[in-house]
């Protein structure tokens, strides 16, 4: 065969033609087999997520058992309701000086307040000076209030000494002149079979005999107000202490948090405010209606905390929380749905149990020092 006749035999090679068609059949190939792993790994470890925190959700005790509040649509927020940034433009007093003041009472050009670190404070010729305080320290966070103290609602008596609601101590009255400091009603007084676990805020008689004052739970601390909320624990108290005879009674019972207290001007009546329930009541201390009580406002357009007079006869009312409409209200949204406060707050406890027992423990120096430098290095969010 000649040289001619083996080429004319051999066929060429035919060149592979690589079309864009091609190469996009085979990138869209990679491409889905690769969608096809992330979504696998993606449901693998959502169901590695999922399943557990259910599980955990089932079989997690609840720290609170609400039951279901009925609550009227909240008032439209327009025309005397209507929005405003007023208390802006307000001037800031002490600032960066106070830590949490809660309550404010003056004598004279002088005034008081008590604060979150357990101080009753003076507050004069931009000074401010610690005058009281009832419990020990450190009172750095909200789990050191029991023994720290934490002072509420103050007001001024009549002999220039003021009267303090401490949420963990009970009734004081504190001669801010003399630093003299005495325990009127320990919170460790049973009233009527039942202990006091949150004296909140108190108003006084111009005689100052008798002190109006409120326990808003005797189930929670204040440390764990969002739980009473949340609960919606009618267990809440009016009370009544007589200074001379040292007496102390039940006037209004069965209320959910009650909050702020005021006597009227005649001192017919005691105001209340009932946080839980967006209203305030009143209770008749005499007169035609001694005895007897009614609903003062229902359905305000927030939750109310003090009640202070104003100068025009009326009362000052701070809200806590607005209820907005137009809008959203979480709390109003929750009233009805108790099921899922439970389930919102099924781990509570145990975060907060841990949290205690953490610091318990770190106390005593009988923790692991790897476990406890690790805690102080990557801190939990613990919700309180």
């Amino acid at each position: 065969m000649s040289e001619a006749d083996g080429l004319r035999q051999r066929r060429p090679l035919r060149p592979q033609v690589v079309t864009e068609d091609g190469q996009a059949l085979e990138a869209k190939d990679g491409s889905s087999f690769s969608g096809r792993v992330f979504r696998v790994t993606f449901l693998m470890l959502a169901v590695s997520l999922i399943v557990p925190l259910f599980g955990a959700m089932l079989l997690l005790d609840s720290p609170i058992d609400p039951q279901p509040l009925s609550f009227k649509e909240p008032p439209l927020l327009l025309g005397v309701l209507q929005p405003n940034t007023k208390l802006r433009q307000a001037e800031r007093l002490f600032e960066n000086q106070l830590i949490g003041p809660e309550s404010i009472a003056n004598i004279g050009d002088v005034m008081f307040t008590g604060t979150a670190d357990g101080r009753i404070l003076k507050l004069e010729n931009g000074e401010v000076e610690t005058i009281a305080q009832f419990g020990s320290g450190p009172c750095k966070t909200r789990d050191d209030e029991p023994t720290c103290g934490r002072p509420l609602g103050i007001r001024a008596g009549p002999n220039g000494t003021l009267f303090v609601a401490d949420a963990y101590k009970g009734l004081f009255e504190v001669n801010p002149w003399k630093r003299e400091v005495k325990l009127l009603l320990s919170s460790e007084t049973p009233v009527e079979g039942r202990k006091m676990s949150f004296v909140n805020d108190l108003t006084v008689t111009q005689d100052g005999r008798k002190i109006y004052f409120t326990d808003s739970s005797s189930k929670w601390q204040r440390r764990d107000y969002l739980l009473l909320v949340m609960e919606g624990t009618d267990d809440g108290r009016l009370l009544e202490y007589d200074t001379e005879t040292q007496e102390v009674k039940v006037l209004l019972d069965q209320l959910r948090f009650p909050n702020g207290v005021q006597l009227s001007a005649a001192e017919d009546f005691v105001l209340v405010a009932e946080t839980t329930m967006a209203r305030i009541r009143r209770f008749y201390v005499s007169g035609l209606m001694k005895g007897g009580a009614d609903l003062f406002v229902e359905n305000l357009p927030g939750f109310p905390d003090n009640i202070r007079p104003s100068s025009s006869g009326g009362y000052w009312v701070s809200m806590g929380t607005i209820r907005s409409n137009p809008g959203f209200s979480m709390l109003d949204f929750l009233s009805e749905r108790p099921y899922i406060k439970r389930m919102i707050f099924k781990d509570h406890a145990g975060k907060r149990n841990f949290k205690r027992n953490l610091e318990k423990r770190r106390k005593e120096r009988i923790d692991s020092p790897f476990f406890v430098d690790f805690m102080d290095f990557y801190p939990i969010p613990f919700h309180v």
